[in-house]
């Protein structure tokens, strides 16, 4: 090979190169973090005419292109480390994670074959055994590594139709979908994630399998609507393969009564998958981990670490309660995991996930655990808890504003509403918030997020970020008030 083969490699020009590379690299992001934007505002337009391609015949270089993508990506990214950043559940990240991702990226294991992975491979297996230990399962590996919710979801209710079908002695694996389809039927409450409707579709059951139960005042599934939504669908000869609970709505944080539904659907037989993908971050919670009574119970459950586990994107896990399970997706490929090798209990991951060829992001979440310990990962996520209460209460004492609901976990959904406003109506009001939230991010200031609560048009803050205090959400409310009174006086 040459001495310009750009292939990561052990040979001295590879790793010469690969040195320049990083910190080439390492020091642009090092300037992009202390900017003091948030963004650099430009707009969809300005974004796209500037955005171009360069590949020549030759090639550029490894210096040339680093620099384009700085130019062109770093510079005009979304610091979601900056105290006004607080739009979505999109979080910074862990110092050592982003080490971890240097480790993971150089390394390049596949986790589908213990043979292209086989430290991270058990790195990844006792990780899922100490997550299932925390939720409360039985001790046990049956779990993976996933790219996030929606398919951590996706597996969940997977595993519930094929189980529902089990019962029945038909094997959609090998035969596929049977019988009256528009019969069955999955429950989640109104505020469940959209990925139950998605993945439905992708299970061939359709948008229409998917009956939504009503919500209390605090948004969390009503338990009397889920009684008397099981009690119709038997009525109706309809048959449910499965409850979905939310331990963390995306707008509200809210979360279901996770035992009392699992309590019902045992009464019933039905599969119950709890949705955790955000409140999962209390299992480690020193002071709310009581919100999450009754997750045991379920059968199966998300959980993501790229939301208030700091991890970076992406970072999720899928727990399933019973190993035995796992059988209704078994499949072999003699390139992967033979029956030699289960025979002699080589551990391939890829008969427990979806995907194939997959990263090692269990690494990342090892690494904080180990770097930060149990205490300091506590204090950190019940940081954004404490810090949306002490907000609301700041809100409520605000003229010009309203706060739609006390928060549950990290999220505070409120509205710019002044009393001489109150009179123009609510579509006036509700296009006015939507403009603020526009507004502020077109300044480079602030990323606000746009919402609707009960029908309502409302502004969302989700206070993911550990290094956020008080003040600065008081800046934040002060330059929301300035932009709305901005765009009433123009």
């Amino acid at each position: 090979m040459s001495k310009s083969n750009p292939i990561l490699s052990a040979s001295l020009p590879s790793i010469e190169a690969y040195r320049q590379a990083i910190e080439q690299s390492s020091q642009a992001v090092v300037q992009w973090l202390q900017q003091p934007e948030m963004y650099q505002g430009k707009t969809i337009a300005e974004l796209r005419e500037c955005i171009t391609l360069d590949f020549t015949v030759q090639g550029l270089g490894n210096q040339a292109a680093i620099a384009r993508a700085v130019e062109y990506f770093l510079k005009d990214s979304l610091s979601v480390h900056h105290p006004q950043c607080v739009a979505h559940l999109h979080c910074p990240s862990l110092v050592v994670s982003q080490a971890a991702e240097v480790m993971i990226n150089a390394t390049n294991q596949s986790m589908d074959s213990w043979d292209q992975s086989p430290s991270a491979t058990l790195i990844e297996i006792k990780l899922i055994e100490w997550l299932r230990a925390q939720v409360g399962y039985p001790s046990g590996d049956a779990g993976v590594f996933t790219s996030g919710g929606t398919q951590s979801n996706l597996m969940g209710l997977m595993l519930a139709r094929d189980a529902f079908f089990a019962r029945q002695g038909h094997a959609v694996q090998q035969d596929g979908l049977v019988g009256n389809l528009s019969k069955i039927k999955v429950l989640c409450s109104e505020n469940a994630h959209f990925s139950v409707r998605k993945n439905m579709a992708l299970l061939g059951l359709g948008y229409q399998s998917v009956t939504l139960v009503k919500t209390d005042q605090f948004a969390r599934m009503d338990l009397n609507d889920l009684t008397e939504k099981v009690a119709q669908a038997k009525a109706k000869d309809e048959q449910i393969l499965a409850i979905v609970a939310t331990a963390g709505t995306t707008d509200a944080g809210a979360i279901d009564p996770l035992r009392a539904i699992a309590a019902l659907a045992a009464q019933h037989q039905i599969w119950v998958h709890v949705d955790a993908a955000w409140g999962g971050a209390l299992l480690l919670s020193e002071k709310y981990r009581d919100y999450l009574d009754g997750i045991e119970s379920a059968d199966s459950i998300t959980l993501d670490f790229h939301k208030q586990f700091f991890q970076p994107i992406s970072c999720g896990a899928f727990l399933l309660k019973e190993a035995r399970h796992y059988e209704l997706m078994r499949y072999q490929a003699a390139y992967l995991n033979s029956e030699f090798d289960e025979a002699q209990g080589v551990p391939n991951l890829v008969a427990k996930s979806l995907q194939t060829t997959r990263r090692f992001d269990a690494l990342k979440l090892w690494m904080g655990l180990e770097a930060l310990g149990q205490k300091q990962y506590a204090e950190i996520i019940d940081h954004g808890i404490t810090l949306a209460q002490q907000a609301a209460r700041y809100i409520v004492d605000q003229s010009s504003l309203a706060l739609m609901m006390q928060p549950q976990l990290a999220s505070v959904l409120f509205r710019y509403c002044p009393p001489t406003l109150a009179a123009s109506g609510d579509t006036a009001v509700a296009l006015l918030n939507q403009r603020i939230g526009d507004a502020l991010l077109a300044s480079g200031h602030a990323n606000v997020g746009v919402t609707e609560f009960n029908g309502v048009t409302c502004l969302k803050m989700t206070l993911l970020n550990p290094t956020v205090r008080l003040e600065d959400i008081k800046a934040l409310l002060a330059l929301v008030v300035d932009t709305a009174e901005q765009l009433l006086a123009a």
